[in-house]
């Protein structure tokens, strides 16, 4: 097995094309700019479409337009740029397009900075568009997730014919570890045929892949259609970690970056008697709130650690139901929570 020392964000691109990928669309912003300056050689290099969009706006829009075609596609962006993509994302949902969307979180609000935060969560996961959807959201913590995540996202995109997101931050982008190159590469001619797709009507009956419904009634159905889906998606979709969490008197939630040091304080604790674990969502959406619930006690406490001044932290509440207590401990503007600020914090708890 082929293994690489990889940044993160390159080995998210060789996840992506080790899937299938056939065309990208982009448009630069630090810090996800390796993603497309990696690929507009890579993509050339395999016979592959690779499109410096004139914006954000006309990149997301040139992903609809190839994915309705039934091509596998991707766009990436950071924080701002994710906020331009937004109106044709709710687009994407409402059509039932399927496509990876990729977001390396920088400092906000605003241009912020360029250093790694995980402020859009809310964004992401309660739908940043406009209407009642919802996207997958997955969240690496590594550069081997990364690698895999972006390998098993179109997959996952397809199954259910939904964008999905690839919410990460300008850490794990940039961080550079060895990756495993541990997924069998996807031939086209290999790929399940799509029934749905926009291909030309030869021999066949007309298609139309839409999410504008002027008959009275038919956009109420069509909403129905899409929650089904949701509720599908939210049943068997929920991925998570778990570490030392079975005899924990505090748990610490956190994802990407956040987990990484919070299972490191989550070692330390431990180390100084202090029953320490960690629930890391790998899905921010669908949210592992069951698991969430049946871990609360009123004896166990909740440490919701995140790069933000508190998002994730309102489902970690949400799940339990106020039977347990939750804390918050974060940090924006860039700026990284150590170890020993968690492991201060366990201690007050």
């Amino acid at each position: 097995m082929i293994k690489k020392l990889l940044k993160g964000n390159i080995a998210l691109c060789e996840g992506a094309i080790t899937a299938g990928l056939k065309s990208y669309f982009g448009y630069p912003i630090t810090p996800q700019n390796e993603i497309p300056s990696y690929l507009s050689r890579k993509m050339l290099e395999i016979g592959r479409v690779f499109i410096q969009a004139e914006s954000e706006i006309a990149a997301i829009n040139m992903v609809l337009g190839a994915a309705i075609t039934g091509a596998r596609v991707m766009t990436s962006s950071s924080s701002p740029g994710i906020s331009l993509k937004q109106e044709a994302i709710s687009y994407m949902a409402g059509m039932q397009v399927p496509a990876l969307i990729v977001n390396i979180q920088r400092g906000g609000p605003g241009l912020g900075n360029i250093s790694g935060s995980q402020s859009d969560y809310f964004q992401s996961v309660k739908g940043g568009g406009h209407g009642d959807y919802r996207i997958i959201v997955l969240a690496p913590n590594s550069a081997q997730e990364m690698y895999e995540t972006a390998y098993d996202a179109f997959d996952l995109s397809e199954k259910y014919r939904t964008p999905v997101m690839i919410l990460s931050d300008g850490i794990i982008g940039q961080m550079m570890e060895p990756v495993e190159f541990n997924r069998v590469e996807k031939k086209e001619s290999e790929l399940k045929e799509k029934d749905w797709i926009l291909n030309g009507c030869k021999n066949r009956e007309p298609r139309s892949i839409k999410s504008l419904f002027m008959k009275e009634g038919i956009l109420e159905k069509n909403n129905v259609k899409l929650q089904e889906k949701y509720k599908l998606i939210s049943e068997n979709e929920v991925k998570y970690e778990a570490y030392m969490i079975e005899d924990a008197d505090v748990i610490i939630t956190a994802y990407g970056i956040s987990s990484r040091i919070s299972k490191s304080a989550v070692k330390r604790a431990r180390r100084n008697g202090i029953k320490a674990g960690l629930l890391r969502p790998k899905a921010l959406w669908p949210f592992p709130s069951k698991i969430i619930n049946s871990l609360a006690k009123c004896n166990v406490k909740f440490l919701s650690v995140e790069l933000s001044y508190g998002q994730m932290v309102e489902d970690v509440k949400l799940a339990l139901n106020g039977k347990s207590s939750v804390e918050f401990l974060g940090k924006t503007g860039g700026e990284l929570i150590t170890e020993e600020e968690i492991l201060n914090k366990l201690k007050t708890l």
